[in-house]
């Protein structure tokens, strides 16, 4: 005899009760053998053992049938339902099973995922450049201490506790002896006080100073470079500059020493660089000027060297000092500094 279908079928429709079971299991057999999935395996269950399910209207509809065949009628179809939980429940995990062993299932064909890789920062980058590019030319790399006290980070640099020159220096004051360093020139002091001459070495590190705007942080990096021997002139420190302006940048960049003062050098001058953006022709980046400064430099103050123990009428020797930031931002033309502390990686990744 052929199954019914029990698709929107009342099951008082359905005749003789022992029929209507078997033709419950025929359907319910027929379909889970054409499941091919959890999905349909649960769509299922709740046809046929759902509360409105077709095994469940014929459990209720006992009361309609002859008192002699509701006890046979009963019993059949509780052990039809019984027999279909267990079906739907083992159908159910194997296709679960299934899916989880493909989940882990690899491709060995398909091409490879690539992992993201991470990259150094750009600061660290351009620091890293401007070390090796002094190196080259014989430079050794010192460093120092971050929390130094008053005397390595002013008054050793003819910086005394009553000159204007502290004005200039926003100070951030662990006690009264005790400071943030807000250069890394202590340590040129530290390193002529432990080297005899010749000297030649570059600081790298961080600063700080109690600034923070479009161009200043709180924290911020430096590379100083100072170079002692006899004979030094104020000639190699522009031959040491230029070669490292066109190594940093390149060697159409235009660079000229402006007159300048700092306290720990003598004579002074401000480097500055034709504006990378407009090639010296004038935009808003360089205030219509042409030029955009970039470092502090100078011939060695006689009074620095004295507070070493060298002798000034033997020895001579220049300084230079630059932010790193400062370079970097000329170097991929960024117009806010805190775009480097920011950690957005949409940024960080274009370097």
């Amino acid at each position: 005899m052929k199954p019914q279908s029990f698709k929107n079928r009342d099951i008082h429709q359905i005749g003789d009760p022992v029929d209507s079971i078997q033709n419950v299991r025929e359907h319910a057999y027929k379909e889970l053998k054409a499941t091919r999935d959890a999905d349909s395996v649960r769509v299922l269950t709740t046809r046929y053992l759902g509360r409105k399910g077709i095994l469940t209207k014929l459990l209720r509809s006992v009361s309609t049938l002859p008192p002699d065949q509701r006890a046979t009628f009963g019993k059949e179809a509780n052990a039809l339902k019984g027999i279909l939980e267990q079906m739907f429940k083992v159908a159910l995990e194997r296709f679960e099973h299934f899916a989880e062993k493909e989940e882990d299932w690899v491709d060995i064909s398909l091409p490879g995922r690539v992992p993201a890789i991470g990259a150094l920062h750009p600061l660290t980058q351009v620091m890293g450049e401007i070390c090796d590019i002094f190196s080259k030319m014989g430079f050794d790399i010192a460093e120092g201490p971050e929390v130094e006290t008053d005397y390595y980070n002013f008054e050793a640099l003819n910086i005394p506790k009553d000159h204007p020159a502290r004005d200039m220096q926003d100070t951030f004051y662990v006690s009264d002896n005790i400071v943030l360093r807000t250069h890394t020139s202590p340590v040129q002091i530290r390193t002529m006080k432990q080297q005899r001459p010749p000297v030649r070495v570059i600081v790298p590190g961080k600063v700080f100073r109690c600034d923070s705007d479009l161009t200043h942080t709180p924290m911020f990096h430096q590379v100083e470079g100072l170079l002692v021997d006899e004979g030094v002139s104020f000639g190699d420190l522009k031959g040491t500059l230029t070669v490292f302006v066109h190594q940093i940048f390149d060697e159409q960049t235009a660079l000229r020493f402006r007159p300048s003062f700092f306290p720990f050098t003598e004579p002074s001058a401000e480097v500055d660089i034709a504006c990378v953006m407009c090639r010296g022709a004038g935009c808003r980046v360089c205030s219509h000027t042409g030029w955009l400064e970039i470092l502090g430099s100078g011939m060695v103050h006689p009074a620095l060297f004295e507070n070493v123990g060298y002798d000034p009428e033997q020895y001579t020797g220049f300084a230079f000092g630059m932010g790193v930031e400062r370079i970097a931002m000329l170097k991929y033309g960024i117009d806010d500094i805190r775009k480097f502390f920011d950690n957005d990686a949409r940024f960080l990744m274009q370097f």
